[in-house]
């Protein structure tokens, strides 16, 4: 299994939007991970259960462990989610339906 450990999207250059960032990230994934594999996605959000809800909602495989925990202020939830993935564009896939969703940051 690939040491899932190896690339954050927020070490990434760009502006975390545009294309370049994009394609510069599904080559890390390409050349770092194996796929098909387990992937682990970390964000912040705001402590709402509307959030909770749509974030949950996005990872569906029967796979998906997600572990949440509030911070000290009890203001914001950190996510940590682990999901089967088929492809480097299917991690992209879930990045980008998560910036969407309102005040999230991807780690």
């Amino acid at each position: 299994m690939a040491d899932l450990n190896n690339i954050k999207i927020q070490d990434m250059p760009g502006d975390n939007e545009g294309t370049d960032f994009y394609e510069n990230f599904r080559q890390k994934l390409i050349d770092v991970e194996t796929f098909p594999s387990l992937y682990v996605f970390k964000f912040i959000a705001p402590a709402s259960i509307e959030t909770k809800q749509q974030i949950e909602k996005l990872f569906d495989h029967p796979s998906t462990k997600i572990s949440t925990k509030d911070s000290k202020t009890g203001k914001y939830n950190s996510f940590t989610i682990e999901t089967f993935v088929n492809t480097a564009d299917q991690v992209i896939a879930y990045y980008k339906a998560v910036a969407k969703i309102d005040r999230v940051i991807m780690l």
